[in-house]
């Protein structure tokens, strides 16, 4: 499809040959077998993990350790291709490198950057995040997951909920209420306590692993806890990061979709024409067109911000708001170009239309972060 805003040209060598190696395994690796992924509700996490780690995507936005240490708009554009694969391959990558990879190269100690990273940089490993509670999503500050101190020990019980890679994970990295406030833990999943099942019937994500942790006196060193944060700040900046990347993901999604549409629309055929050579199919096409520029205008504009050290949390919030509208708007309007025919898996965007809906809600729902600008607009805390 044409980049009529020429919006790629804005991106240097080295971008670029990110967008097209990520494009290419994409393409080779992903699409002939994501349908029946989805289908099926499996994700072949080991199995691609590694050639994801060869790659250089996992925690490709940090430095040392293996990572590649890229920049915020290669990090961008290469989420931006793997979603226009699945929403599930990106949130595999985005939970490994930015929720998982993240806090332990931010806030760890050597001994756990040392153990862990390297490993989860070549794909070795994996990572999860636990954060979201069964009763606790949108107001983190009420979980009721708890680590208390037992002599030089801590003993964490309690349970988490929608958690991506849980029970395929070989290290969780679980944000718990303390007697000082809310800290981060590192914890083998091997560790006695740990437990970790699947979320099964889902009709959106199905090509992602989604799993409950639960922690039942769960005994771990002190060494565990992360020593670099104490208060939601860990937690929070840690989904910063991973929003920017949904930022820019939604719009391969939404370039996925569009595709489809555009294609299909100039070989489907009702009153002796195509139907692209209609005037309400086109107006639905070019409307689609414009939203997916917007975005990734907006997902380029936040990229270089972010590069620049001066991208802001409600900077985020308005991305991450906008640009999964416009994705979930864009892959609404391609099913109905497609007709009967969108709604099979023969064709990519009710697959992606599906995963789009948990999207706009998790790493923040629609209301949580309309609330975030509404207060950033008016100086006014409407969330109680």
């Amino acid at each position: 499809m044409d980049d009529l805003l020429r919006l790629d040209d804005r991106l240097g060598p080295d971008q670029r040959l990110i967008r097209d190696v990520v494009r290419s395994f994409v393409t080779d690796r992903v699409l002939p077998h994501v349908g029946d992924w989805f289908e099926e509700a499996v994700f072949p996490a080991r199995e691609l993990a590694p050639e994801l780690g060869s790659l250089g995507l996992l925690g490709m936005h940090l430095q040392g350790y293996g990572c590649a240490g890229t920049d915020a708009v290669s990090y961008g554009v290469a989420c931006r291709e793997l979603e226009a694969g699945d929403s599930g391959l990106r949130s595999f990558v985005s939970v490994q490198g930015s929720l998982a990879m993240f806090p332990i190269w931010r806030y760890g100690s050597d001994e756990q950057k040392d153990e862990w990273l390297p490993r989860m940089a070549a794909g070795q490993a994996i990572g999860c995040f636990g954060l979201t509670e069964p009763d606790h999503g949108s107001d983190p500050a009420g979980m009721r997951t708890y680590a208390k101190k037992d002599g030089s020990d801590w003993i964490l019980n309690g349970s988490k909920m929608w958690i991506t890679n849980g029970s395929i994970a070989d290290v969780a990295v679980v944000w718990a209420q303390t007697d000082e406030g809310v800290r981060g833990f590192v914890v083998p999943t091997s560790t006695p306590g740990f437990s970790a099942p699947e979320i099964h019937k889902k009709l959106s994500l199905r090509a992602s692993v989604t799993s409950s942790l639960y922690f039942d006196d769960v005994r771990l060193p002190a060494s565990a806890a992360l020593p670099g944060v104490v208060g939601l700040r860990g937690p929070l900046s840690c989904l910063s990061e991973a929003r920017f990347g949904i930022i820019w993901g939604v719009v391969g999604a939404a370039r996925a979709c569009l595709e489809a549409a555009v294609d299909y629309s100039k070989t489907r055929v009702q009153f002796d024409k195509p139907i692209g050579a209609f005037q309400l199919t086109q107006e639905k096409l070019a409307w689609m067109y414009v939203g997916m520029t917007q975005a990734g205008l907006t997902a380029l504009h936040l990229g270089e911000l972010k590069d620049a050290g001066k991208l802001e949390p409600r900077q985020i919030s308005f991305g991450k708001l906008a640009n999964v509208r416009a994705a979930l708007d864009i892959a609404r309007q391609a099913r109905s170009i497609l007709g009967g025919n969108g709604i099979t898996l023969e064709y990519p965007v009710i697959r992606h239309m599906n995963n789009l809906e948990s999207v706009l809600t998790y790493e923040g729902t629609q209301e949580v972060h309309t609330l975030v600008l509404g207060e950033a607009l008016t100086g006014l805390a409407a969330y109680r």
